[in-house]
């Protein structure tokens, strides 16, 4: 498959970077394509008709496959594995594993990313000007509950969803790897999760994602640290 499939992604995007997770996780190879989607000729907006990424494109029996958005490209990595790579076989994990996939999708995306990623991240990409103090103290109260939350998860179980990784822990690393970027999270005050976001943050699938740099934005000091 070397040479034959590309993944477009804008590196800060959480769907993108799960998406980059979970094709190294299963070894797939493929050619590196960062985009930015939000400018006009962004060549995501050709394959994609919501434009956004990550958008991959494969051969599936000598044809070419293009998968839009992360949905797509987890459902295709799991089809072609054998046995149960990111979804286990056990029922309530496999139930456990899409509660928290749609979690990150729904409620994560809408209270923190949608506040905190738009004031740090996005606001200087567009030049929209500084950070708003009352949007970040509110996604930051919003990050805090939802940490409350992964916390207790992780104090409990050896994944998120239960003894095995799946897809879950990959989505919910994404989205906690950029906000760790910006110096986002305070892992003093979630030593159960530290615990597990060290263990996902070694394996080698998450490597690549520790070189990504935001242009004018440093990485907060223990970004790329695997002993934090």
């Amino acid at each position: 498959m070397s040479g034959s499939s590309v993944l477009f992604h804008f590196p800060f995007h959480p769907a993108s970077r799960a998406a980059r997770l979970a094709l190294g996780e299963a070894r797939i190879e493929w050619e590196d394509a960062p985009v930015r989607p939000w400018e006009d000729d962004c060549p995501v907006h050709d394959l994609n008709p919501s434009g956004l990424p990550p958008v991959f494109q494969t051969t599936e029996r000598g044809r070419p496959l293009t998968l839009c958005e992360l949905p797509a490209i987890l459902g295709w990595i799991e089809d072609h594995q054998k046995g149960d790579l990111l979804l286990p076989l056990d029922a309530a994990e496999r139930a456990e594993a899409r509660r928290l996939t749609g979690w990150f999708e729904r409620r994560f995306t809408d209270e923190v990313d949608a506040v905190l990623l738009h004031e740090r991240m996005e606001k200087p990409l567009l030049k929209l000007g500084p950070p708003e103090a009352r949007a970040l103290r509110d996604g930051r109260d919003a990050l805090k509950t939802h940490l409350a939350m992964l916390d207790e998860l992780a104090a409990t179980r050896d994944w998120l969803a239960g003894r095995r990784l799946t897809q879950a822990d990959l989505i919910a690393a994404a989205h906690l790897s950029v906000l760790d970027y910006f110096g986002e999270v305070q892992w003093a005050n979630w030593l159960s999760l530290k615990t597990w976001y060290s263990k996902i943050k070694s394996r080698p699938c998450f490597r690549p994602l520790l070189g990504d740099r935001f242009v004018g934005v440093p990485p907060s000091a223990w970004y790329a640290d695997l002993d934090f």
